[in-house]
């Protein structure tokens, strides 16, 4: 998508849019002296490597709603926070401190809170016990307000790891030369399970059989323009997974506006890696996607970016990587092939198989003219981006082209509007289901434009879509023709 289509303005015709846990009772901050407090906290170890740790964090609220939200404890054996999402944190020996976002710190009755983090340990990774708040310790009853389902006592409980695991590593100044092996088996009957690590087979994608795959799924709004954090939360992905049929996520993370990845790192990265990780517990695939559209300018910040993501990352068999999302209309061979090459030389030096997706001229739509000048490298496939109210049969005849002369396609981003995302509301869903048709006939996987709300035709969700799923209900625009191809 354009970054100008988001602002609102008239875009040219051809323009595309788009575990071990430790669970206690603890006393939350109450915002007047007479507010009833309490919390449920699930600290999960979602992995464990020599030297390093990845957990989930949960805070669920069983007293009055809250607007912000203040978790502290203290570790006792030298172990330190490296990253943390979806909050921010401050550490002072083992004393350590998490805030809320700008965007969770409102829990409701009920209600859950959660992060993630990354961290470093020595000797041991003991879970630690003493959650506490604001300074007051998680040692007391529940004190009025609502009592139904809450804890009259502190309560500490353990439980072993589950198969849904997150396997990422932090990231460390050395390079990793070799591919660590995956430490758990994908969760049930999940895409992921079922297919494994993905490859190009031909023009196409086959599963760790040697079966054609195709994968339907969405995108996510640029993350940095998000209106709620739909595509960061598990509940959704889950929800979305088991009542979409949703086998794919893609994590479009906006790269030169303000407030997106250029200007902002640490939230960019820490959006992508929090959908990483929620994929790998709903045991889906994910797509990495710089959302750019002159990425080209700055070459050494995607290198950078996809380098660090694929030395953490690059094991896991959901990833794929999408080094850019649109280029303009710039030369394939003189600009595109010479960028592309050297993000994919950083991706391989640590992930020698995942399968990365590479973005064409033209808002990705010249897929012919790169099927006359491939880049070299296996495991490699072409981005195609339609617009069903702008893109017709012309754009067919592109693409037949690239798929004849070999060229795998993957339609990382459509829908059933206009080139600008369907400002006017309209949708062509006659084009639209040509297109899905031609698609599936030649095992072309997809994910459409956008999971947020908002009067575009392409928002898939309606006004007061809650963010944890369930949004039956809620479907507007082209989202009920999209899910009905997802199924």
């Amino acid at each position: 998508m354009k970054w100008w289509s988001k602002r609102r303005r008239v875009t040219a015709a051809v323009v595309g849019a788009g575990s071990l846990a430790v669970v206690g009772a603890v006393v939350l901050p109450m915002s007047q002296a007479s507010a009833a407090t309490g919390c449920r906290v699930t600290y999960a170890v979602t992995n464990q490597w020599p030297g390093g740790f990845g957990a989930n964090v949960d805070i669920t609220n069983l007293g009055d709603p809250l607007t912000s939200w203040t978790l502290t404890w203290t570790y006792g054996a030298g172990q330190t926070i490296t990253q943390l999402w979806n909050g921010t944190h401050t550490q002072s020996g083992g004393q350590v401190t998490v805030r809320n976002a700008s965007y969770n710190g409102s829990v409701p009755t009920n209600g859950t809170a959660s992060f993630g983090f990354n961290g470093s340990w020595t000797s041991s990774n003991p879970v630690p016990t003493n959650f506490a708040v604001n300074g007051v310790a998680c040692n007391g009853p529940v004190t009025g307000g609502p009592t139904s389902g809450a804890p009259t006592s502190s309560v500490v409980t353990s439980r072993p790891p589950t198969s849904s695991v997150v396997t990422s590593r932090p990231p460390t100044s050395s390079v990793v030369t070799s591919r660590p092996p995956v430490t758990s088996n994908p969760p049930g009957n999940t895409p992921v399970a079922r297919y494994g690590q993905l490859r190009v087979c031909g023009t196409t994608m086959c599963d760790q059989s040697g079966n054609r795959v195709q994968l339907r799924g969405i995108s996510s709004m640029w993350l940095n323009w998000e209106t709620q954090p739909y595509a960061e939360n598990l509940s959704a992905l889950l929800w979305m997974r088991d009542n979409w049929n949703l086998q794919v996520i893609r994590a479009a993370m906006g790269v030169e506006p303000a407030g997106a990845y250029l200007s902002d790192p640490n939230r960019a990265r820490s959006q992508v890696e929090t959908i990483i990780n929620n994929a790998v517990t709903a045991g889906v695939y994910v797509i990495v996607d710089y959302h750019a559209h002159e990425a080209q300018n700055n070459t050494q910040a995607a290198v950078n970016f996809f380098s660090d993501l694929a030395r953490r990352y690059g094991h896991l068999p959901n990833v794929i990587w999408e080094p850019y999302n649109e280029p303009l209309q710039v030369s394939w061979t003189g600009v595109l092939k010479p960028y592309h090459q050297a993000v994919i030389n950083g991706i391989r030096a640590t992930d020698p198989d995942n399968i990365i997706v590479l973005g064409t001229p033209t808002w990705s739509q010249d897929v012919d003219v790169a099927a006359q000048s491939p880049v070299s490298g296996t495991n490699l496939m072409y981005t195609l981006h339609f617009y069903s109210c702008t893109h017709t049969q012309f754009l067919r005849d592109k693409a037949n082209t690239a798929i004849r002369a070999g060229l795998p396609l993957f339609v990382t981003e459509w829908g059933a509007s206009h080139a600008d995302g369907g400002l006017d509301g309209r949708i062509c869903d006659a084009e639209a289901q040509t297109w899905v048709d031609w698609m599936k006939s030649n095992g072309i996987s997809w994910t459409a434009w956008k999971l947020d709300v908002g009067t575009d035709t392409t928002n898939l969700l309606a006004n007061g879509a809650p963010v944890t799923g369930g949004w039956t209900n809620y479907l507007r625009g082209h989202g009920p023709f999209v899910i009905a191809n997802m199924r």
